[in-house]
Parts: C-alpha cells; structure tokens; sequence
C-alpha cells in the first residue's frame, strides 16, 4: 500500500504557535487544542482528512525560494480583498501578477517568508 500525506510542514526559525496562528487565521481552521504557546511543533487539522500543516521549530534561516507552495484561491471575497486581509495578519507581497483581464495572482510571504500565490478570488469578474 502507498503512504499517505500526514502533514505539510514548515520549517519556522521564530515561535511554531505565532506562524500556525497566522495560516490558522488566514485560512480559518483552528490550532490543535493540544498545541499552546512554546511548544516546537504546533498542528492545524484541516477537515475532511486533508493533511495537517505542521509548524515545526528548527534552528537554520530560510535560504532560497520555496521549491512548494500553496495557491489559494478566495471565497466569499475578491483577491485584492485578500491580499488586503493577508497583509493585516503579517504577510507581505512580493509580486503582482494580475494580468489586466483579472487572471493572474500575487506571490506573497508569510512572517517567516514562505511563499504562496493569492489567485482569482470568486468575486472578481475575468474578461477574455
């Protein structure tokens, strides 16, 4: 039988709880309630037996571009709404890719600099 996918995990230099806390928020799923502040690893179970994300202390910095990323895609809100929100909760952009039709994303980084892409939200309007 082939392994299954556990965790994604990431690598956090800083405080595992204060990085989970941040994806915690942007992506609305919780903090293992076994998890607390200064623990080296912290857990966000996300439903419908999808991986966990995994925070796990280490002691080498973040050198080189994310080889994997998350692209997300908002709901309920446009991409320039989430940039926005993203922002607020301690991310930073690093590119704009939005084409003038609307497609495209923005590569932004998380507070210890990993990558992901805020594509197309559900409520921006695409023309061809």
């Amino acid at each position: 039988m082939n392994p299954a996918i556990r965790h994604i995990t990431f690598d956090c230099t800083g405080e595992p709880y204060e990085l989970a806390r941040f994806w915690s928020e942007l992506l609305g799923h919780p903090i293992s309630d076994e998890d607390k502040p200064g623990d080296p690893e912290v857990l966000i179970e996300l439903p419908n037996g999808a991986p966990g994300l995994l925070f796990v202390s280490v002691e080498e910095g973040k050198a080189t571009k994310n080889r994997i990323h998350f692209d997300l895609q908002p709901t309920g809100r446009a991409r320039s709404a989430e940039v926005e929100r993203a922002v607020t909760l301690g991310a930073r952009i690093l590119t704009d890719r939005t084409l003038p039709n609307g497609r495209g994303w923005v590569v932004m980084a998380d507070p210890e600099g990993n990558e992901f892409c805020l594509e197309r939200g559900e409520l921006d309007p695409v023309e061809d």
